[in-house]
């Protein structure tokens, strides 16, 4: 199709439109930190009055905000290294060693995206209990831990099968081992797959609100999103110092994603163009 002089410029104002509609809500979070509560209340959607730190303050004098940040942190990073260092291990195994269970043990980890796991949120709390793991961090990286690995298994092992296998045959000649294959050879490669298992689980983790709710009790574990609810009243909520938190609780996913976006990017179209 050939195109005319004016489709350009419509392809950009139609991108700047959906571009708005998409960071409005970000932007208006943003301008909402730096408002008190009546302002917020009179002219919501206005610029504020004077940008002032007043409602950041408020938020750390009312709230461990710091702790609960720490935590999510802690909680995301290792429970997002733990994923892709498992699911880089067994995709590999799946996609390269062929024997009759493989198509089995593929289906096994995929039966993980099939089950809701919080229908068995009663035997898992029982379970949490039984290991003495209950109002512990480390419950809750077990279980994004186990509700990441089956989506990032099903990502990391198409990308395995898309990749020539003659790459590791010579290192294999050279008297690499397996290890020094994945590690040297197959990963470097992986960056866009591995990126994309990255942001998809460390948003997955941080922005849960179930998991901490349920197992987390002491107020100084709690993670972001749960300690968020000690602004909300039971009559009204200290809503300038809520969108600080949001804004600040926003920061490490907008680096995340920028560092990681072309990788990202690469993952989710991989294998869309030969």
């Amino acid at each position: 199709m050939k195109q005319t002089i004016w489709t350009k410029p419509i392809y950009y104002i139609v991108a700047f439109l959906f571009a708005s509609i998409s960071l409005y809500p970000i932007i208006l979070m943003i301008l909402s930190s730096f408002k008190p509560n009546m302002e917020i209340m009179m002219s919501p959607l206005s610029l504020p009055k004077s940008f002032s730190l007043e409602t950041y303050q408020n938020l750390l004098d009312r709230v461990p905000f710091m702790t609960y940040f720490y935590n999510s942190v802690f909680v995301s990073v290792v429970s997002v290294s733990l994923i892709l260092i498992t699911t880089s291990l067994a995709a590999f195994y799946i996609a390269r060693y062929t024997f009759w269970w493989n198509n089995v043990l593929f289906f096994i980890f995929l039966m993980g995206m099939m089950i809701p796991i919080k229908l068995g949120i009663v035997p898992l709390f029982m379970l949490m209990k039984d290991l003495g793991l209950t109002n512990s961090l480390w419950s809750l990286i077990l279980m994004y831990t186990a509700t990441g690995i089956p989506l990032s298994i099903l990502i990391l092992t198409g990308f395995f099968r898309t990749m020539p296998a003659e790459l590791e045959e010579a290192a294999r000649i050279d008297g690499a081992t397996d290890l020094r294959i994945l590690w040297n050879v197959v990963l470097p490669l992986m960056r866009p797959a591995l990126g994309t298992v990255m942001i998809i689980n460390f948003i997955q983790s941080w922005n849960d609100f179930f998991f901490p709710l349920i197992f987390i009790t002491d107020d100084l574990k709690k993670t972001i999103p749960v300690g968020m609810l000690s602004l909300f009243g039971e009559y009204s909520a200290d809503w300038g110092a809520l969108f600080a938190g949001l804004t600040l609780s926003s920061l490490p996913m907008m680096i995340l994603f920028f560092i990681a976006s072309k990788q990202f990017m690469e993952g989710l179209t991989a294998g869309a163009v030969k």
